[in-house]
């Protein structure tokens, strides 16, 4: 409970005046556009997403970084540019979400950007599959300031977490999430916050007990289940898990199936948040892994311009009056509403 309100603290920490007046000029203005189906926009997204990099050494079934089939340029966020970004935002943006695609630690100089944000007093998140969590890069990982680590743990035996996590090995995420416990420990340091995140699908949704047994003997703060994303769920699919609370998807009486909640036309992401890749386009949310939907280009306009264009006001404008017809938005489940 203790690394719970730590955490909490941490995060209002970081809650300037001007970065409270940010968020809740966004905040009216969201309502605002809903109540009258029009869009209003102020000020800047309060959480920004950047991408380290597309390369991932694992081949997991479900991702295009995994199953190495981008439709869009490969490579590693460069510090320069990195950095350009964070001083445009730092005054109003307060969370800082490192990671869309890839695995973050193989970007050579990710822990120096992220200790760039904390100077910045930016709350730093991450989400990793812990494989480069070495006694070095672990205590590197303290020293930076990260704020919060996401590890992917998505099986408690070996066979049972590769058969998602290709070419993984379970040894070194159980290792690296030691060191981060230990350094963690030993500087004294109150972050990061430790999440370990666990993918629920049908070839591991017998060891959900097992996992919730695993966090607590490691030490980590907190273990959160997922619902997975599948791309192809209409005529079922062999990672769909049987447990109904953990599948984002429903059986339907001719056998197909559908997303179990209704999109409602509204999205809170679209009014507070945004995602920037790692070349420096603008995209929606973490959902267009592909950057289908490109709103603009910071190496070309600043971040504010890019949030209060015309491009970025139409997508909004279709997701309040028309959110079935946006491609990205039909595996979602934020601002949904269960089928009664």
């Amino acid at each position: 409970m203790a690394i719970h309100f730590n955490d909490t603290l941490n995060i209002m920490s970081k809650m300037t005046t001007e970065r409270l007046f940010n968020f809740i000029r966004l905040s009216w203005s969201f309502y605002y556009s809903k109540w009258i189906k029009k869009v209003v926009i102020s000020g800047l997204p309060t959480s920004i997403t950047i991408e380290p990099t597309t390369a991932c050494n694992l081949g997991c079934p479900e991702c295009p970084s995994g199953l190495k089939q981008f439709s869009r340029p490969e490579g590693n966020l460069k510090t320069d540019f990195y950095k350009k970004v964070i001083d445009q935002v730092h005054q109003k943006s307060f969370y800082l979400n490192f990671y869309f695609q890839g695995e973050p630690f193989i970007n050579p100089n990710f822990l120096e950007m992220v200790q760039y944000a904390n100077q910045k007093k930016i709350y730093t998140a991450t989400s990793t599959n812990a494989h480069f969590l070495n006694d070095a890069t672990a205590k590197k990982t303290i020293e930076s300031g990260l704020s919060r680590l996401t590890i992917s743990i998505d099986g408690t035996t070996q066979d049972t977490y590769e058969s998602y996590r290709k070419n993984g090995s379970l040894y070194k995420v159980l290792e690296g999430t030691k060191n981060i416990v230990k350094w963690r420990k030993e500087l004294k340091s109150k972050t990061p916050f430790i999440i370990f995140q666990f993918l629920v699908v049908k070839p591991n949704e017998h060891q959900i007990d097992e996992a919730e047994q695993l966090a607590k003997e490691l030490g980590v703060d907190e273990i959160r289940f997922k619902t997975a994303q599948l791309y192809d769920y209409e005529n079922g699919n062999e990672l769909m898990p049987t447990i109904d609370k953990y599948s984002r998807y429903k059986k339907q009486a001719d056998g197909t199936y559908r997303l179990k909640n209704q999109l409602l036309n509204e999205c809170w992401r679209m009014w507070t948040s945004c995602v920037i890749t790692w070349d420096g386009k603008v995209v929606p949310c973490c959902f267009d892994k592909d950057a289908k939907h490109q709103l603009g280009d910071v190496n070309v306009f600043e971040l504010e311009k890019i949030w209060q264009s015309e491009s970025y006001n139409h997508f909004r404008k279709a997701l309040i009056t028309d959110r079935q017809s946006i491609d990205i938005c039909q595996n979602c489940t934020e601002g949904t509403k269960v089928w009664e």
